[in-house]
């Protein structure tokens, strides 16, 4: 774990990336279903369906998969979204999820334009204990790098 992805108390993960792209571009991809099942999951895990009624009070669920872990589900709904800005959601593993089935947490991701490039912070609370959350360390910064790369390669038109 590097200090971008450093937890920041015990019942909740921060995670800060910079993309070398627009914001409006970082933000289409979350809001995109298309988008997002090209990069939703850890490294190893492809997604394999993501949909997704991107607007408040709009459910979103998905489906992750690999040959060792099998499938996963995860759903949740949108609280807030302020284009270009900001996107709160829940989050929680469906029933044979890797880690406490059913539980929740919040996701809230802001996106802030510098110099041509994107500040995108991730933050989820709450966990129920530190193990719960370091479990979710390694999964969202292998996600969140795999958005990154992809939203890179689609600025650079690729």
């Amino acid at each position: 774990m590097d200090a971008k992805d450093e937890p920041i108390g015990g019942d909740e993960l921060f995670i800060t990336r910079v993309f070398k792209a627009p914001v409006s571009l970082v933000f289409r991809i979350w809001e995109d279903p298309q988008h997002l099942i090209r990069w939703w999951g850890p490294k190893g895990f492809t997604c394999t369906s993501f949909e997704s009624d991107f607007r408040p009070g709009g459910k979103w669920r998905a489906c992750i998969e690999s040959r060792r872990h099998g499938q996963s589900y995860s759903s949740g709904v949108f609280n807030e979204i302020e284009k270009d800005k900001r996107i709160v959601f829940t989050f929680s593993w469906e029933g044979g999820g890797p880690e406490r089935p059913g539980v929740g947490t919040v996701v809230t991701v802001t996106l802030k334009e510098m110099d041509g490039n994107t500040i995108q912070t991730f933050h989820q609370t709450p966990f129920a204990n530190v193990e719960d959350r370091d479990s979710h360390v390694i999964g969202w910064s292998q996600l969140l790098d795999k958005e990154q790369t992809y939203a890179e390669n689609l600025a650079r038109g690729e």
